[in-house]
């Protein structure tokens, strides 16, 4: 068989076969790399281009002026080849072994449609998709801006029964036409004297994710990716785990909960998630470790445990919008977002400015649309927008009060998504993490004050016909201001928390909030379980004009939530719980 395609053939494999077909496609890839192959890269918006094969074993690659002349490209690699003759000639000499004589240049050449592509052509034009190289008595098909991984890589932890999810970036291509092979490690058995010691592999998946068994624990995992667009198929890419799969936890606070979780919501209904993760920032204080989570094994508040239990909890609920709170900078977009990927998800997030950690929300792309973002920091928009100047004056007259607003970079992060199936339904998604001291319950209602005008503002002036789904963590319990204001629609200024931090913070007024909303999951004992407090400090509040509570996923029992005497815990990655519903327009 040729080692290489001609022109003529890749268009008659293009025009007769429908590469609409899976089948049909997966066959091309594999014809495909039974040839020799020139990678080419070239793009616009960059002045050189690369090209990329193999010779002899050797991995030739070479970066090119775009507007260079063909015929310097050409005469480069031979030179290259020249060299690379030398060296050996040179190395053969050193052993003492003869040396052949003086070799003859190798030709090089690139044709297009059979024809010579003239020395004189610029390589941005010359190195055309279906060209063919020809270095001496060797022919590659030259590809250019194939598929290509420009990241891959496998999670350093492994657990039996929990989602093992590759962060892959794909260049001219779509991860959803990618294909994957998984293989698990076999050793060579102890009769088999001749290839003791050696791995075999054995194929053990096809899908993007893979979730290993308890069979798999000692094994290495390994992952090969072909990256596609749905018409071709770049270069595989081999991936091996550098840990082993461990034992898993066994039965997780999670577990009982996705059994009201199994299937994904039809398109009447949306499940929402809110859940403050812990930020591997706090959780690997000594502080944390010594004071505020003494009780937890150490392993269990190590990032990559955490989130591989996280991963499998989030992508159990079967969610439509998931709004997290604490979420690192590189767990965002190393961990989480891969991950929530391959799940269907896309997902924006939100820094705190002078932070390591923020707010992400995640929607999933089969029935919402990202129409716009607007965040903001709290404290920002008090003292810069003209609509909070009531607010800031009377904040003002306090200045110990303003001092600690101002210093807060409390976010308020907020996404308009439009639903696919009936684009006249709109929500504006609001995700926010409230100030965290015992004591600042009067910093925490001037923080929703502000996040509260700031929504009506962005839904009366841009989304008229949005309904609002306000998440997170407000550090609020039910009795507390923050909770009247949001569900009750105003607060009084006799009410306790203006004066939560002493007189010297005292600033007593009078707010409303714009909308009527109400807790989608009530008032639970607690969503936060530590070993000095527990209580409810997490809510899911919707309109209930507009949408109606279709069912509250139950949260774990107490004894699951005691028993490694709180929480986080090494069947529980975090110090809160996850609040989950499922809301049905009305």
């Amino acid at each position: 068989m040729l080692n290489y395609l001609t022109t003529a053939s890749r268009l008659f494999l293009r025009n007769t076969v429908p590469i609409s077909s899976r089948g049909n496609y997966n066959i091309i890839c594999r014809f495909y790399r039974r040839m020799d192959r020139a990678v080419v890269r070239c793009v616009p918006w960059e002045s050189k281009l690369t090209i990329s094969f193999v010779l002899d074993g050797s991995n030739k690659q070479m970066l090119r002026d775009q507007t260079e002349e063909l015929g310097k490209a050409l005469a480069r690699i031979a030179n290259s080849i020249i060299k690379g003759q030398g060296k050996a000639k040179k190395s053969k000499k050193n052993k003492g072994a003869p040396t052949d004589a003086q070799e003859p240049a190798t030709a090089v050449r690139l044709y297009y449609n059979g024809d010579f592509v003239a020395g004189d052509a610029i390589n941005s034009d010359a190195w055309q998709d279906g060209a063919v190289l020809h270095v001496g008595d060797s022919k590659y098909t030259v590809e250019r801006n194939p598929p290509t991984f420009t990241t891959a890589e496998l999670p350093a932890s492994l657990l039996a029964g929990f989602p093992v999810c590759p962060k892959l970036k794909i260049e001219f291509g779509d991860l959803k036409d990618c294909r994957f092979k998984w293989f698990k490690e076999s050793k060579s058995g102890a009769g088999d004297e001749e290839r003791r010691g050696e791995t075999d592999w054995t194929e053990a998946g096809s899908e993007r994710v893979f979730i290993p068994s308890n069979m798999d624990i000692g094994s290495k995992l390994k992952l090969t990716c072909t990256p596609g667009d749905g018409k071709r198929c770049g270069m595989d890419k081999e991936l091996i785990t550098i840990g082993t799969v461990e034992a898993g936890p066994g039965t997780c606070t999670f577990d009982n909960r996705h059994m009201y979780t199994n299937k994904v919501t039809d398109d009447t209904a949306i499940r929402v998630v809110s859940y403050n993760i812990l930020a591997d920032v706090y959780a690997q204080t000594d502080l944390s470790k010594t004071v505020l989570y003494p009780y937890c094994t150490p392993y269990a508040l190590e990032l990559d445990y955490r989130q591989s239990l996280i991963k499998k909890e989030l992508s159990g609920y079967n969610a439509d919008i998931i709004c997290l709170q604490e979420v690192d900078k590189n767990v965002f977009a190393d961990s989480l977002s891969p991950a929530l990927d391959a799940f269907g998800f896309d997902g924006v997030f939100r820094i705190k400015e002078k932070q390591h950690e923020g707010l992400a929300t995640y929607y999933r792309r089969s029935k919402f649309k990202l129409l716009s973002q607007h965040d903001i920091m709290l404290s920002g928009a008090l003292t810069s927008d003209p609509i909070h100047e009531e607010l800031l004056d009377r904040v003002s007259s306090n200045p110990a009060l303003k001092e600690k607003v101002v210093q807060r970079s409390t976010t308020l992060q907020v996404s308009v998504l439009q639903c696919l199936n009936d684009p006249s339904k709109k929500i504006c998604v609001a995700n926010t993490h409230l100030y965290w001291h015992p004591k600042g319950g009067n910093v925490r209602l001037v923080q929703m004050s502000v996040a509260l005008k700031q929504l009506q503002q962005v839904i009366t002036q841009s989304y008229p016909d949005a309904s609002l789904l306000f998440s997170g963590d407000f550090n609020s319990t039910p009795s507390s201001g923050v909770f009247q204001l949001v569900s009750q629609g105003a607060l009084p200024s006799t009410h306790p928390d203006w004066s939560s931090n002493g007189p010297d913070e005292l600033c007593p007024m009078e707010v409303s909030n714009p909308f009527q909303l109400s807790s989608a999951c009530g008032e639970p004992a607690y969503t936060n379980y530590v070993g000095g407090f527990h209580g409810c400090l997490d809510y899911i509040f919707m309109d209930p004009r507009v949408l109606q509570v279709d069912q509250m996923i139950p949260l774990p029992s107490h004894q699951e939530i005691t028993t490694c005497q709180a929480l986080p815990s090494v069947s529980h990655p975090s110090d809160h719980i996850a609040l989950v519903c499922d809301l049905r327009w009305k």
